[in-house]
């Protein structure tokens, strides 16, 4: 199995001479893990993530909004650092929902500082692994 038989070129973006493909998994939840994110606050999270997406030039691969939780799948650049990433979206959204709808208020904050994040690609981890183990690389 060669590198380029698992990975579709399709799949990467280009920016100033660097090919790249960085996916982030995050999952964070409201203060409390109170269920504030339903009706029109999830609608308004539904806007407000792709638009901040846009403004960032980035791609969400996946959103799905809980009662109590949100999963975010979104593809950015390599400059971009999940922590940078978690904040911009957690940071507008809590700014905006916190304005429009009042009762949220009552939380001390809308998120909880803490969150999940993972990396995910198009192969996995034991696919590159493999690939750079082969012994075809000791003869260069």
């Amino acid at each position: 199995m060669s590198f380029q038989d698992v990975i579709t070129q399709q799949d990467y973006k280009t920016h100033n001479h660097v090919k790249y493909l960085v996916n982030y998994h995050f999952v964070f939840i409201p203060k409390r893990r109170k269920r504030v994110l339903v009706g029109e606050v999830e609608t308004r999270i539904r806007q407000i993530f792709p638009e901040l997406a846009i403004e960032k030039n980035w791609d969400i691969l996946a959103l799905e909004v809980a009662p109590d939780h949100v999963h975010l799948f979104v593809s950015v650049k390599p400059t971009d650092t999940s922590h940078l990433v978690i904040k911009a979206f957690k940071g507008r959204s809590s700014y905006l929902l916190r304005k429009e709808f009042p009762a949220l208020l009552k939380l001390p904050s809308l998120w909880t500082s803490s969150y999940f994040v993972s990396t995910a690609g198009n192969i996995s981890s034991d696919a590159v692994t493999k690939y750079i183990e082969e012994p075809h690389h000791a003869s260069n």
